[in-house]
């Protein structure tokens, strides 16, 4: 079984703001870990081998008012998956009222080979379908990513850092993307915890091009938050959200999934092929 971590944050530490810095190093121990992980592929190579994950999705978005972090991210993301790109998956991000020209920074994106757009909501501050209250780049922005098979993925629920504007993260915005994009493969970031579960249990079942990602979850609480998971397991991708504050080590994480009541075959789709499904090898 190949294993790939569809969720963690190894961005370029020097674009942090510094309220949201010091919001990461109150919140983790062995900081001094991640710095070096953030700094050197080879070590969280060797990190990924000790644990046994095969892929990891590497997540960074553009968001300088909440995080400092500028459309820097991409080069820097796609310049670090280069130490292998078959475990390490870069995703960018292009931010509709930041770019100067969001047709010239998606094709730039595309260009590096940049494998995942993110959009975050409670970071970017806009509702996801904010292209009907006339922000056409993120139209823009979808329909590069759709026309390309660019898979994008929206931070759904809450955000503790300085800044961040919860009332975005609800889901059901993404219910218009999924409508006016149908061949856009989206992902819904962390399925709406801890307030809209049940919203994006609808989206997955109403549409086609929906998938969860149950990073930052704590995996003892995903059958209370996901009941029916094994319906929609076919969609689920196994995340972490490591090492964003009160997230669990990658390792602790995957032992409390695999010790959850589910069959064989579900834990194998939802730790792998519904991955391989979205980035074959």
């Amino acid at each position: 079984m190949l294993i790939t971590d569809c969720h963690i944050h190894i961005q370029p530490v020097k674009m942090f703001k510094s309220a949201a810095l010091e919001v990461m190093k109150r919140a983790r121990g062995r900081y001094d870990d991640i710095l070096e992980y953030c700094a050197n592929p080879k070590s969280l190579l060797k990190h990924l081998d000790a644990i046994g994950v095969d892929r990891v999705v590497l997540i960074n978005y553009v968001a300088p008012t909440t995080m400092g972090f500028t459309i820097g991210v991409n080069p820097w993301v796609a310049e670090y998956c280069k130490a292998d790109p078959k475990r390490l998956i870069p995703c960018g991000s292009v931010h509709p009222k930041h770019s100067e020209n969001v047709t010239r920074d998606m094709e730039e994106l595309l260009r590096l080979g940049i494998r995942l757009v993110k959009i975050h909501p409670p970071h970017q501050l806009l509702y996801p379908n904010d292209y009907l209250n006339g922000v056409k780049e993120l139209e823009t922005i979808y329909r590069m990513a759709e026309q390309h098979g660019v898979p994008v993925m929206i931070h759904t629920g809450t955000s503790i850092f300085p800044g961040a504007r919860n009332r975005y993260g609800d889901p059901i915005f993404v219910d218009d993307v999924a409508v006016d994009f149908p061949r856009l493969r989206i992902l819904l970031a962390h399925g709406g915890r801890p307030l809209w579960m049940d919203t994006a249990f609808f989206l997955l079942r109403r549409h086609k091009n929906v998938h969860l990602d149950i990073s930052g979850i704590p995996p003892r609480q995903l059958l209370n938050y996901f009941p029916r998971l094994e319906e929609i397991a076919h969609k689920t991708l196994f995340g972490t959200d490591w090492p964003s504050p009160g997230v669990p080590e990658i390792t602790q994480n995957l032992d409390q999934f695999r010790a959850l009541p589910l069959k064989p075959e579900v834990q194998e789709q939802i730790l792998s092929k519904t991955a391989l499904g979205i980035w074959p090898e």
